[in-house]
C-alpha cells in the first residue's frame, strides 16, 4: 500500500492590526483561541477576528464587531483553506494561485460571531465544520428597576469605552459618527465624560453629522447638542447627492440587504466626507448595535417576527436563529453578525479604524439579562420605548447630563429627505441583488 500524503495550506490574509483587544495582548488572544477551549475565547474582550492552525485542525473566532471569510480551494495536492475578511480578498488570491475559476460569492462561508468554529483539512470530501458557542449570556437575570438598568447598561458601555481610550494616544482626535439619535448620542456624551475624568482635554472629540443636501439628522445633531451646551463639537459632513451611490455600498460590504445598502450608502458617504477633510484621521466611534441589544426596530415591518419571537430567542437581533436553523445563511451569517458590515466595512476600506463598543459581548451580556418581558408585557410600545427610558437614566446616573431623547430613525432615512430617498434607492430588491451580482458574479 502507498501511504497518502495530506498537503495542508492555509492562506491567512486576516490582518491581526485590525483587532481592537482591550484586555490582553494579540498573542494572548491567538493562543486562546489555538486552545480550542471555548471559555478562554470568551474571555476576550474587544471586536476581533482570529485564526489558528494546529496540525489539520483549522480555529476560528471573530465577534460581531470585524467580519471573517473562509474559502476552501480545491488543489491536486490537497485543500487549500483561505481566511479573509472580504470576497475581493478570496478572489485576488484565488486568481494569484490560478485558482479563479473556482471562485464564487455563494462559495465563501461567512464564520458566525459568538461562536468558535473548527474546520478540519482532510481532503475530499470535505467535512462539515463544528461550531461551539463561547457567549451564552443569562436572559432575564437583573431586577426590572429601569435605574438599575440604565446604570448597568451604560456602565457597561463606559467601561469598554474607557479600555479603548486606554489603548489610544492621548493626542489622537476621535470622530463620533453622530445622528443625534440614542446609541451615538450616549456615545458621544460617554466619552466626552470619560475625557473630562481622564483630565484629557475633549477637545479632540468631534460629532460628525452627515447631511446630504438637507436630511433631519443634521438638524437634530444640533437640537441635541444645542441643549448640553456642546454645539462646538458639532461637525457636519456635507455631501452632494450625486456622489450618493448604492453601487459603491455595495461594492464595500458584499452583500445585497436593502437596510443594510442603504445604511451602508450614507457611512460611505459620510467616511468619505471625513477622509477628504481629514486625511490622517484614523478612529472614529458609532452606535451600531444599539437597537440590537434593546431590541428596538418596528417588529410590524417584518412579516417572519412577532414580539414573542423577538424577546422569547437569546440574541436574536444579534444572530439571526442560530446556526443550527434552516433560515441561517452559511454565505452571510444572521442577524448584526451579518448586518454589522454595514458600519465596519465603510470605515475600514477608507482607511479608518472603527469602534463600535454596543456590539461588544460585555455590552450585549447586560442587554440580554434585561428582564423584558416583565417590563413589556409583551406590548410593542412599551418595548419600542424602553431603549429611551433605559438609556437617559443609565447617562444620567453615569455623567450627570439630561440626555434628551427623539423619536427613533433609521441613519439613511435622517442624513436625506425623504423625496430625494426614494430617487436614491430603489424600492424593489431584486435590484440591490441584480447590482451585488454584477459585481461580484
Amino acid at each position: 500500500m502507498h501511504a497518502v500524503t495530506t498537503v495542508e495550506r492555509l492562506v491567512d490574509l486576516i490582518d491581526p492590526n485590525a483587532n481592537v483587544l482591550l484586555n490582553m495582548t494579540s498573542e494572548e488572544a491567538a493562543a486562546a483561541v489555538a486552545s480550542g477551549d471555548a471559555k478562554r475565547v470568551r474571555a476576550i474582550d474587544g471586536q476581533f477576528a482570529i485564526i489558528q492552525k494546529q496540525g489539520n485542525v483549522v480555529r476560528l473566532a471573530r465577534s460581531i464587531g470585524r467580519p471573517m471569510r473562509y474559502f476552501l480551494a480545491k488543489q491536486v495536492a490537497g485543500p487549500c483553506l483561505i481566511v479573509a475578511e472580504r470576497m475581493e480578498e478570496i478572489r485576488e488570491q484565488l486568481e494569484r494561485d490560478g485558482l479563479g475559476d473556482q471562485f464564487h460569492p455563494s462559495y465563501t462561508r461567512m464564520v458566525p460571531a459568538h461562536y468558535l468554529v473548527e474546520i478540519l483539512l482532510v481532503g475530499c470530501p470535505d467535512p462539515n465544520p463544528t461550531y461551539t458557542r463561547y457567549f451564552t449570556p443569562e436572559r432575564n437575570a437583573m431586577s426590572s428597576d429601569l435605574d438599575e438598568i440604565g446604570r448597568a447598561y451604560m456602565g457597561a458601555l463606559a467601561d469598554e469605552c474607557q479600555k479603548w481610550l486606554d489603548r489610544i494616544d492621548a493626542n489622537e482626535p476621535l470622530g463620533v459618527l453622530f445622528s443625534g439619535g440614542i446609541d451615538s448620542g450616549a456615545v458621544f456624551l460617554l466619552l466626552y465624560h470619560l475625557l473630562l475624568q481622564r483630565g484629557q482635554s475633549p477637545a479632540r472629540l468631534k460629532a460628525f453629522t452627515l447631511s446630504v443636501e438637507g436630511g433631519d439628522d443634521a438638524q437634530q445633531a444640533k437640537q441635541f447638542l444645542d441643549h448640553l451646551d456642546l454645539s462646538m463639537f458639532l461637525e457636519v459632513i456635507d455631501v452632494p447627492r450625486e456622489q450618493i451611490s448604492f453601487r459603491d455600498a455595495i461594492r464595500a460590504i458584499e452583500d445585497y440587504k436593502p437596510l443594510d445598502v442603504q445604511s451602508a450608502t450614507m457611512a460611505v458617504a459620510l467616511c468619505k466626507g471625513i477622509r477628504k477633510r481629514y486625511p490622517d484621521w484614523k478612529y472614529l466611534v458609532d452606535g451600531d448595535g444599539g437597537d440590537e441589544n434593546l431590541k428596538d426596530y418596528p417588529i410590524e415591518e417584518n412579516s417572519e417576527l412577532t414580539i414573542r419571537s423577538v424577546l422569547n430567542n437569546l440574541m436574536l437581533y444579534q444572530e439571526g436563529w442560530g446556526v443550527n436553523a434552516i433560515k441561517h445563511s452559511l454565505v452571510f451569517s444572521g442577524g448584526q453578525s451579518r448586518g454589522h458590515v454595514r458600519s465596519y466595512a465603510p470605515a475600514r476600506v477608507l482607511g479608518f479604524q472603527g469602534f463600535s463598543p454596543y456590539a461588544l459581548p460585555n455590552v450585549i451580556g447586560v442587554a440580554e439579562s434585561i428582564p423584558f418581558i416583565e417590563l413589556t408585557d409583551w406590548d410593542h410600545g412599551r418595548l419600542y420605548a424602553l431603549k429611551g427610558e433605559i438609556t437617559q437614566r443609565g447617562i444620567e446616573a453615569i455623567t450627570g447630563m439630561t440626555m434628551p431623547v427623539y423619536e427613533k430613525r433609521r441613519f439613511q432615512r435622517g442624513a436625506v429627505g425623504e423625496s430625494d430617498f426614494d430617487s436614491l434607492f430603489p424600492a424593489d430588491e431584486n435590484a440591490y441583488r441584480d447590482a451585488f451580482t454584477e459585481i461580484f458574479g
